[in-house]
Protein backbone atom coordinates (compact mmCIF):
# COMPACT_ATOMS: atom_id res chain seq x y z
CA UNK A 1 0.00 0.00 0.00
CA UNK A 2 1.33 3.42 -0.76
CA UNK A 3 2.35 6.17 1.89
CA UNK A 4 -0.20 6.45 4.51
CA UNK A 5 -1.33 9.73 6.55
CA UNK A 6 -1.87 9.72 10.09
CA UNK A 7 -2.91 12.18 12.77
CA UNK A 8 -1.23 11.96 15.74
CA UNK A 9 -2.18 14.17 18.64
CA UNK A 10 0.24 14.81 21.44
CA UNK A 11 2.98 14.44 18.94
CA UNK A 12 5.60 16.73 20.35
CA UNK A 13 6.53 14.31 23.28
CA UNK A 14 6.03 11.08 25.16
CA UNK A 15 4.21 7.97 23.17
CA UNK A 16 2.82 10.68 20.80
CA UNK A 17 6.31 11.34 19.99
CA UNK A 18 7.45 7.47 19.92
CA UNK A 19 4.78 7.04 17.56
CA UNK A 20 5.58 9.59 14.91
CA UNK A 21 9.59 8.44 14.97
CA UNK A 22 7.97 5.10 14.10
CA UNK A 23 5.69 5.74 11.87
CA UNK A 24 7.99 8.19 9.74
CA UNK A 25 10.70 5.36 9.72
CA UNK A 26 8.14 3.15 8.30
CA UNK A 27 7.38 5.23 5.80
CA UNK A 28 3.80 6.63 6.72
CA UNK A 29 2.97 10.75 6.47
CA UNK A 30 2.47 11.57 10.02
CA UNK A 31 0.30 15.14 10.93
CA UNK A 32 0.99 15.97 14.32
CA UNK A 33 -1.01 18.15 16.84
CA UNK A 34 0.31 19.09 20.06
CA UNK A 35 0.74 22.47 21.66
CA UNK A 36 3.91 23.33 20.28
CA UNK A 37 6.00 22.02 18.08
CA UNK A 38 4.23 20.54 15.76
CA UNK A 39 2.48 20.36 11.82
CA UNK A 40 -1.24 21.59 13.58
CA UNK A 41 -0.99 23.63 16.87
CA UNK A 42 -3.89 23.48 18.80
CA UNK A 43 -5.59 23.62 22.48
CA UNK A 44 -7.53 20.31 22.41
CA UNK A 45 -9.07 21.78 26.18
CA UNK A 46 -11.74 23.19 24.26
CA UNK A 47 -14.50 22.47 21.85
CA UNK A 48 -13.49 25.53 19.12
CA UNK A 49 -9.97 24.06 19.63
CA UNK A 50 -10.58 20.68 18.73
CA UNK A 51 -12.38 21.35 16.24
CA UNK A 52 -10.29 23.74 14.36
CA UNK A 53 -7.46 21.17 14.59
CA UNK A 54 -9.83 18.46 13.14
CA UNK A 55 -10.66 20.94 10.27
CA UNK A 56 -6.43 21.75 9.63
CA UNK A 57 -5.42 17.71 9.62
CA UNK A 58 -8.73 17.39 7.23
CA UNK A 59 -7.24 20.04 5.06
CA UNK A 60 -3.47 18.89 5.58
CA UNK A 61 -4.32 15.70 4.23
CA UNK A 62 -6.53 16.68 1.34
CA UNK A 63 -9.45 15.35 2.87
CA UNK A 64 -8.76 11.71 3.22
CA UNK A 65 -7.29 10.51 6.22
CA UNK A 66 -6.02 6.73 6.78
CA UNK A 67 -5.67 6.95 10.76
CA UNK A 68 -5.85 8.92 13.71
CA UNK A 69 -3.94 8.09 16.93
CA UNK A 70 -5.17 10.32 20.21
CA UNK A 71 -1.89 10.23 22.37
CA UNK A 72 -2.43 14.12 24.13
CA UNK A 73 -3.69 13.99 27.72
CA UNK A 74 -2.89 15.27 31.41
CA UNK A 75 -1.80 13.18 34.50
CA UNK A 76 -2.52 16.44 36.22
CA UNK A 77 -5.28 16.65 38.76
CA UNK A 78 -7.96 18.74 37.67
CA UNK A 79 -10.81 19.36 34.61
CA UNK A 80 -8.31 19.23 32.34
CA UNK A 81 -8.19 15.80 32.65
CA UNK A 82 -12.16 15.63 31.52
CA UNK A 83 -11.20 18.70 28.68
CA UNK A 84 -8.43 16.73 27.49
CA UNK A 85 -8.46 13.39 28.12
CA UNK A 86 -12.21 12.71 27.42
CA UNK A 87 -13.65 15.07 25.16
CA UNK A 88 -10.30 16.35 23.80
CA UNK A 89 -10.49 12.81 21.99
CA UNK A 90 -14.03 12.05 21.39
CA UNK A 91 -14.40 15.36 19.72
CA UNK A 92 -11.43 15.34 17.68
CA UNK A 93 -12.56 12.42 16.91
CA UNK A 94 -15.48 12.45 15.98
CA UNK A 95 -14.84 15.29 13.31
CA UNK A 96 -12.60 13.45 11.80
CA UNK A 97 -15.28 10.69 10.46
CA UNK A 98 -15.20 11.86 7.02
CA UNK A 99 -11.93 12.31 6.24
CA UNK A 100 -11.27 8.75 7.62
CA UNK A 101 -14.72 7.26 5.75
CA UNK A 102 -12.87 8.58 2.63
CA UNK A 103 -9.91 6.20 2.87
CA UNK A 104 -9.36 2.47 1.62
CA UNK A 105 -8.23 1.60 4.77
CA UNK A 106 -9.04 4.02 7.88
CA UNK A 107 -7.97 3.29 11.64
CA UNK A 108 -8.31 5.09 14.42
CA UNK A 109 -6.69 4.29 18.00
CA UNK A 110 -6.52 6.33 21.65
CA UNK A 111 -4.70 6.11 24.39
CA UNK A 112 -6.38 5.22 27.26
CA UNK A 113 -5.02 3.60 30.74
CA UNK A 114 -4.54 1.07 33.19
CA UNK A 115 -5.95 3.42 35.79
CA UNK A 116 -9.41 2.68 34.03
CA UNK A 117 -9.42 -0.38 36.15
CA UNK A 118 -9.57 1.86 39.20
CA UNK A 119 -12.15 3.62 41.27
CA UNK A 120 -13.83 6.65 39.00
CA UNK A 121 -16.43 8.90 39.94
CA UNK A 122 -19.81 7.41 38.19
CA UNK A 123 -20.93 11.06 37.77
CA UNK A 124 -18.03 12.52 35.81
CA UNK A 125 -18.37 9.14 33.67
CA UNK A 126 -21.85 9.30 33.29
CA UNK A 127 -21.95 13.25 32.06
CA UNK A 128 -18.62 12.03 29.61
CA UNK A 129 -20.51 9.35 27.33
CA UNK A 130 -23.68 11.66 27.58
CA UNK A 131 -21.32 13.82 25.69
CA UNK A 132 -22.27 17.17 28.45
CA UNK A 133 -18.89 18.55 28.74
CA UNK A 134 -20.80 21.17 31.05
CA UNK A 135 -22.03 18.75 33.34
CA UNK A 136 -18.60 16.97 33.00
CA UNK A 137 -17.13 19.93 34.79
CA UNK A 138 -19.88 20.07 37.12
CA UNK A 139 -18.91 16.51 38.12
CA UNK A 140 -15.43 17.25 38.55
CA UNK A 141 -15.64 20.19 40.24
CA UNK A 142 -17.40 18.13 42.85
CA UNK A 143 -14.64 15.75 42.81
CA UNK A 144 -12.09 18.51 43.24
CA UNK A 145 -14.21 19.95 46.13
CA UNK A 146 -14.37 16.94 48.08
CA UNK A 147 -10.77 16.30 47.67
CA UNK A 148 -10.85 13.35 45.48
CA UNK A 149 -9.51 14.89 42.35
CA UNK A 150 -7.16 11.70 42.01
CA UNK A 151 -10.81 9.95 40.40
CA UNK A 152 -10.59 12.27 37.90
CA UNK A 153 -8.03 10.16 35.96
CA UNK A 154 -9.46 7.29 35.80
CA UNK A 155 -12.69 8.65 35.41
CA UNK A 156 -11.54 9.87 32.13
CA UNK A 157 -9.86 7.13 30.88
CA UNK A 158 -12.90 4.52 31.79
CA UNK A 159 -15.24 6.94 29.96
CA UNK A 160 -12.80 6.99 26.97
CA UNK A 161 -13.05 3.24 26.92
CA UNK A 162 -16.89 2.57 27.06
CA UNK A 163 -17.27 5.61 24.78
CA UNK A 164 -14.48 3.55 21.98
CA UNK A 165 -16.48 0.09 22.60
CA UNK A 166 -19.97 1.75 21.99
CA UNK A 167 -18.74 3.90 19.31
CA UNK A 168 -16.60 1.42 16.80
CA UNK A 169 -19.77 -0.70 16.09
CA UNK A 170 -22.21 2.32 15.55
CA UNK A 171 -23.12 3.32 12.49
CA UNK A 172 -20.34 5.29 10.59
CA UNK A 173 -17.64 2.93 12.12
CA UNK A 174 -17.69 -0.04 11.68
CA UNK A 175 -19.90 -0.11 8.58
CA UNK A 176 -17.64 2.13 7.16
CA UNK A 177 -14.16 0.01 7.42
CA UNK A 178 -12.80 2.43 10.33
CA UNK A 179 -11.47 0.16 13.54
CA UNK A 180 -11.52 2.09 16.57
CA UNK A 181 -9.29 0.58 19.51
CA UNK A 182 -7.78 1.74 22.96
CA UNK A 183 -4.37 0.64 24.24
CA UNK A 184 -4.27 0.66 27.81
CA UNK A 185 -0.65 1.17 28.83
CA UNK A 186 0.67 0.41 32.60
CA UNK A 187 3.83 2.71 33.75
CA UNK A 188 5.51 4.30 30.89
CA UNK A 189 8.94 5.54 32.08
CA UNK A 190 8.88 9.20 31.56
CA UNK A 191 10.61 12.25 33.55
CA UNK A 192 7.27 12.48 35.85
CA UNK A 193 7.50 8.74 36.49
CA UNK A 194 11.37 8.95 36.91
CA UNK A 195 11.00 10.46 39.98
CA UNK A 196 8.52 8.53 41.54
CA UNK A 197 10.66 5.69 40.52
CA UNK A 198 13.62 7.44 42.43
CA UNK A 199 11.44 7.70 45.53
CA UNK A 200 11.46 4.08 47.64
CA UNK A 201 8.18 5.07 49.38
CA UNK A 202 6.24 6.14 46.06
CA UNK A 203 7.50 3.23 43.74
CA UNK A 204 5.78 0.71 46.60
CA UNK A 205 2.92 2.81 46.28
CA UNK A 206 2.92 2.92 42.40
CA UNK A 207 4.09 -1.03 42.24
CA UNK A 208 1.61 -2.07 44.08
CA UNK A 209 -1.17 0.20 42.35
CA UNK A 210 0.06 -1.12 38.76
CA UNK A 211 1.91 -4.69 39.45
CA UNK A 212 3.83 -5.72 36.31
CA UNK A 213 5.37 -8.94 36.63
CA UNK A 214 6.48 -9.25 32.76
CA UNK A 215 9.62 -7.38 31.83
CA UNK A 216 8.36 -3.94 34.57
CA UNK A 217 7.88 -0.73 33.49
CA UNK A 218 7.48 0.00 29.57
CA UNK A 219 9.03 2.67 27.39
CA UNK A 220 7.08 4.69 25.63
CA UNK A 221 7.86 3.37 22.25
CA UNK A 222 6.99 -0.04 23.61
CA UNK A 223 2.93 1.43 23.80
CA UNK A 224 3.93 2.58 19.99
CA UNK A 225 4.45 -0.70 18.38
CA UNK A 226 0.86 -1.36 19.37
CA UNK A 227 -0.46 1.71 18.47
CA UNK A 228 1.08 1.39 14.56
CA UNK A 229 -0.37 -2.24 14.15
CA UNK A 230 -3.38 -1.19 15.39
CA UNK A 231 -3.44 1.53 12.77
CA UNK A 232 -1.97 -0.49 10.17
CA UNK A 233 -4.05 -1.86 6.64
CA UNK A 234 -2.98 -5.61 8.51
CA UNK A 235 -5.68 -4.57 11.40
CA UNK A 236 -8.61 -5.63 9.67
CA UNK A 237 -10.51 -6.83 12.28
CA UNK A 238 -10.13 -5.75 15.74
CA UNK A 239 -12.18 -2.92 17.60
CA UNK A 240 -14.22 -2.01 20.27
CA UNK A 241 -11.35 -3.40 21.94
CA UNK A 242 -9.29 -2.34 25.16
CA UNK A 243 -5.82 -3.66 24.58
CA UNK A 244 -3.70 -3.69 27.95
CA UNK A 245 -0.22 -3.15 27.70
CA UNK A 246 0.91 -3.38 30.86
CA UNK A 247 3.39 -6.12 31.74
CA UNK A 248 0.21 -7.77 33.31
CA UNK A 249 -1.07 -5.43 35.59
CA UNK A 250 -4.50 -5.64 34.59
CA UNK A 251 -4.49 -9.34 34.81
CA UNK A 252 -3.22 -9.50 38.59
CA UNK A 253 -5.90 -6.41 39.62
CA UNK A 254 -8.73 -8.38 38.03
Amino acid sequence: MSERTVAVTGSASGIGAALTNLLQKQGDRVIGVDLRDADVIADLSTHDGRLAAAAAVTSAAGGVLDGVVTCAGTSVPGELMVRVNYFGTTDFVTALQPALAASAAPRVAVVGSISATQQADSDVVAACLAGDESLALEAAAVVISDRRAQQLYPSSKSALAQWARRTAIEPGWADAGIPLNVVAPGVVLTPMTEELIADPVMKEVMDAAVPMPLNGYLQAEDVAQVLAFLVSPENSHITGQVVFVDGGAEVTLR
